[in-house]
């Protein structure tokens, strides 16, 4: 978790937000609620099919790109950056096998569900067993929603907004954290509420698509700033010499499966048992998840949008893991602030990555 002292640490070693850069904010806000609403106010059903499954007109690209936004939110671009920090590579494990349970829910699930012409996961329970099976799936589904998919995901993004944005206009950004959360949680549900699943998978289209290119940008500009692999591989190396210590810590970053007793605990057999049972349930049985392949236009597109969503999941071992290592090595190379050589202060340091090393 990060400290309210080392946020205000961030701010203070962060961004020089000029006039521009304010610019291109406001206009990126105004230009995703402007689209939700837009969705919203042109599809112009409040009820069934055309608010809850977007009419039943989603496609497979917008299926898999809102699948893959939906997945990545602040919290896998604050924790995804500080586990490559911590443990290297490791963690892109849950990032590739979710392509293999996406897999499941394209060739088993998405039929069932398309073929069923239900609006929700509860309705499908109902259908399938009983009323009291779909009234205990929606509220277990409501709290989820609210205590692990909100609560975490706006938390986190008010945190990392306090590290390179608001610490620009105020001393004390975290005094203000409450304030930061109802402001995102208001802007969001703008266009939600107005626009219904058509306004969320267009916004998160758009949204990933900004998401990927960023992330390939910092990937590449810390790369290129950390000396090109064979560097990182020497600077890991190096640090895995100083001491046996250190060669538990470090030597394996750049190895993702991992022998028993590694000090990532993430085994390899752990991850290749335990995954699964989780990676079903998230990928194939969660609402959140699950309506966006519920409102495809045809089974066809229900069953190509997680596929596609499961390709672009072999991308954030690179462009959300990596800089994490790449952030630990141009601190041993000397080429990030001071403020970065504790251990909390990475998710800030990662997503600030490339404006640090120009």
């Amino acid at each position: 978790m990060l400290e309210p002292e080392l946020v205000k640490a961030g701010a203070r070693a962060g961004l020089n937000i000029g006039p521009i850069d304010w610019f291109v904010i406001a206009f990126y806000i105004v230009g995703i609620v402007a689209l939700g609403c837009w969705a919203g106010w042109r599809r112009r059903s409040t009820e069934g099919a055309g608010y809850f499954l977007a009419g039943k007109s989603l496609t497979w690209p917008i299926i898999g790109l809102a699948l893959f936004s939906t997945n990545i939110s602040t919290i896998h671009l604050v924790s995804l950056a500080q586990a490559g920090y911590d443990t290297g590579l490791a963690m892109g494990n849950f990032e590739w096998m979710a392509a293999f349970t996406l897999i499941c829910l394209s060739l088993f699930f998405a039929p069932f569900y398309i073929r069923s012409k239900v609006a929700t996961l509860p309705d499908f329970l109902e259908k399938r067993y009983c009323r009291p099976c779909r009234d205990w799936f929606a509220v277990i589904s409501i709290l989820s929603a609210i205590f692990i998919h909100l609560g975490f995901s706006l938390y986190t993004g008010a945190v990392v907004l306090e590290g390179f944005l608001i610490g620009n206009l105020v001393d004390n950004p975290e005094d203000y954290r409450m304030y930061t959360i109802i402001t995102i949680a208001g802007i969001t549900g703008l266009y939600t509420i107005i626009g219904g699943l058509m306004a969320v998978v267009l916004t998160e289209s758009v949204q990933t698509i900004v998401l990927l290119i960023g992330s390939i940008c910092i990937t590449v500009i810390g790369y290129n700033a950390a000396g090109g692999w064979d560097a990182i591989q020497a600077t890991i190396a190096g640090m895995a010499s100083e001491s046996p210590e250190m060669a538990d810590k470090v030597g394996r970053h750049l190895t993702i499966l991992r022998p028993h007793g590694d000090a990532s605990d993430l085994p390899w057999y752990s991850v290749l048992l335990g995954y699964p049972v989780l990676g079903l349930w998230y990928w194939c049985t969660d609402q959140t998840i699950v309506q966006r392949v519920l409102g495809a236009k045809d089974e066809n597109h229900a069953r190509v949008g997680p596929l596609f969503a499961g390709f672009i999941k072999i991308l954030p071992v690179f462009i959300f893991v990596l800089p994490g290592v790449i952030c630990l090595v141009l601190i041993q190379q000397n080429e990030l602030a001071p403020a970065a050589t504790n251990p909390k202060m990475v998710p800030v340091q990662a997503n600030r990555l490339a404006a640090a090393v120009e």
